[in-house]
Parts: C-alpha cells; sequence; structure tokens
C-alpha cells in the first residue's frame, strides 16, 4: 500500500508540474500574442509614415523641377536684358563718351581731364565727378 501512496504522490507531483508548465506555456503565447499585435500595429503606422514621405518627397521633386524651369526662364530673360543693354550702349555714341568718362573717374582723373578726353562740357564733367566719387 506504501507503493501506491508513493505512485499516486509522484503522479501528482508529474501533474502538478505538467499543469505549472502549462500555465508558463499559456502565459508566454498570451505574451508573444501581445507583442506581435503590437509589432503588427508599429508596422502600420510605419507603412502610413513611409506613405506620406513619399508624397512629400514626390511634392518636393515637383517644386524644385518648377523652380529649375524658372531659374533657366529667369536666365534667359537676363542674357537678352543683357545683351539689349549692350547693344543699347553700342548704338548710343553719349552712352560711350560718359561710360569712358565714368571710367576716367575710377581711375582718379580730375574734371580737366575728362572734359578733355571725354568732349564734355565742365558743368557735365563736373556732375559726373560728384556722382561717381560719392
Amino acid at each position: 500500500m506504501l507503493y501506491l501512496w508513493i505512485g499516486f504522490a509522484i503522479l501528482l507531483f508529474i501533474n502538478i508540474v505538467i499543469v505549472v508548465l502549462f500555465m508558463k506555456q499559456k502565459k508566454m503565447c498570451v505574451n508573444l500574442t501581445k507583442q506581435l499585435q503590437e509589432n503588427q500595429e508599429y508596422v502600420v503606422q510605419l507603412t502610413k509614415k513611409d506613405r506620406i514621405l513619399a508624397s512629400e518627397i514626390g511634392e518636393m521633386r515637383a517644386g524644385i523641377l518648377g523652380l529649375g524651369k524658372r531659374v533657366a526662364e529667369l536666365e534667359s530673360m537676363t542674357q537678352q536684358v543683357s545683351t539689349r543693354q549692350e547693344e543699347i550702349a553700342a548704338s548710343d555714341p553719349d552712352s560711350r563718351l560718359y561710360s569712358r568718362a565714368a571710367k576716367l573717374i575710377e581711375k582718379g582723373a580730375d574734371v580737366q581731364e575728362i572734359m578733355q578726353e571725354c568732349d564734355l562740357p565742365r558743368a557735365e564733367a563736373e556732375l559726373m565727378v560728384s556722382l561717381h566719387r560719392k
């Protein structure tokens, strides 16, 4: 009879161990399921952020392309204006005299030198000197 009780005690102990292990395994399964759900939610959030960022990058690209076109247009317009200014300066003989007078003033020429070199009246030479030296 003692062997029966020992056998029964062993079986009871084994059952308790199995129940404890089962409960631990169930708890681990619940934790893993919870962690899996959290990870899935995180992946969904990252996917949304990825879409938003991709959209923003697309908008930025479009903006940059528009700016590039506008810069090219402005460069073209600037070149045209510069060319036109050069044409006007070349076609106007008086502007060449005034440009020459301005260069002489930058080099330090006085009123008398400007009058002689550019064939300008004294009043214009004095005006040029006073305007360019300020």
